[in-house]
């Protein structure tokens, strides 16, 4: 049975957005497509009048995924708006984000992978990566100086965080990572003189 164009458009979107998800919990080489399409409720064949490779389903699952996580972003930032990269950095660095891998940071689930993907991907991983230090710049004071280099430090230490918090069976460890990168990455900000240093 031939499907309308727009329902052909809505099997592709929900496709994107299943792999999203199931890309971030198992990597890009974690799930086949078989899998990938069984779980948005579509069949193998139907990949193939959709998506040019897997490559190309992996870049846009990724596109998905960092603009679902900078949505989340701007919420963390809101919770506190004289100190938005506080409150995004507590956010981001809790038990319950590390938990989460599914529908947390692409580029602490999938980095691993991106680097060893195609240029699709990686120009995809790019991208995103380039849009959340832009971010995290945003959330500095405008006078506190290397606002560019300190955004970049902040968004690996974060980064790097999660992955380690991720791959450690104790708990209390974990926790332990996590609690003295939120410390450490506050205290290298608020000893910079600005507005919002204490």
């Amino acid at each position: 049975m031939r499907v309308s164009r727009t329902q052909a458009e809505a099997n592709r979107e929900r496709v994107i957005d299943v792999a999203s998800r199931l890309f971030r919990r198992y990597g890009f080489d974690g799930i086949g497509l078989k899998d990938l399409m069984a779980a948005a409720g579509l069949t193998q064949g139907a990949f193939y009048k959709q998506f040019a490779s897997k490559e190309d389903l992996a870049a846009q699952a990724t596109v998905r995924g960092y603009a679902g996580i900078r949505e989340r972003w701007r919420q963390f930032a809101s919770q506190d708006p004289r100190r938005p990269l506080a409150s995004l950095v507590r956010s981001y660095l809790s038990p319950e984000h590390r938990d989460e891998q599914a529908e947390g940071c692409v580029m602490a689930a999938l980095g691993a992978d991106a680097a060893r993907a195609g240029p699709v991907v990686r120009a995809a991983m790019q991208d995103g990566l380039v849009a959340h230090i832009d971010f995290l710049e945003a959330c500095l004071p405008e006078d506190e100086p290397d606002r560019r280099e300190r955004a970049m430090a902040t968004a690996a230490s974060m980064i790097g965080a999660i992955v380690l918090a991720r791959s450690v069976n104790d708990e209390t460890l974990s926790k332990e990572i996590l609690d003295a990168s939120i410390r450490d990455i506050l205290k290298r900000h608020e000893s910079t003189p600005g507005p919002h240093a204490k």
